[in-house]
């Protein structure tokens, strides 16, 4: 299946999967997990209708920085087709760490999909997002727009919440 899902994406997606492995491959001292949380929401993914999607992400930051690097796994389902996505996004907020900032964000994905009556097929993604951070006494919460550009691009609305883990 791997092999079939490499062809898939040909030479110039398979170098943007191999730099987001790179990404992930960061000295740890570079940055360090601050935070981990979910979101739940609303996605209007192409020629289906809205459908609930949901996903859990941890969060790393370097001490001082405004740049945050976002893994995470979101999931959707409507009308036969279900999709597990595994993202590497990053964002830049624009205030000072505790207050209420707007943030803007970008990063790439693989989207899973699953057919119902059999099939499935592997497709990279392109992610632009923004929102806003709103802090809380040990976590933050964000509300947050998102496009995904893939096979069944999405627009979403979502909400969630980050734990500190300090």
């Amino acid at each position: 299946m791997m092999k079939h899902a490499m062809r898939r994406l040909g030479l110039g997606r398979a170098l943007a999967v191999t730099g987001m492995l790179a990404l992930t491959a960061m000295p740890a001292h570079a940055f360090g997990l601050s935070g981990i949380g979910g979101k739940i929401g609303f996605a209007n993914p192409d020629d289906l209708e809205s459908t609930t999607t949901f996903g859990v992400h941890a969060e790393f930051e370097r001490p001082g920085s405004r740049l945050h690097l976002l893994p995470n796994v979101m999931y959707w389902s409507e009308d036969g087709v279900r999709d597990l996505s595994a993202n590497f996004d990053v964002y830049h907020h624009f205030g000072p760490e505790g207050t209420v900032t707007p943030y803007l964000g970008a990063g790439v994905g693989m989207n899973f999909y699953e057919f119902e009556g059999g099939g499935d097929e592997t497709d990279l993604g392109f992610n632009v997002m923004g929102g806003l951070k709103l802090p809380g006494p040990s976590s933050h919460y964000f509300l947050e727009g998102r496009y995904s550009a893939s096979e069944f691009s999405q627009f979403a609305l979502l909400g969630g919440v980050t734990f500190h883990m300090h």
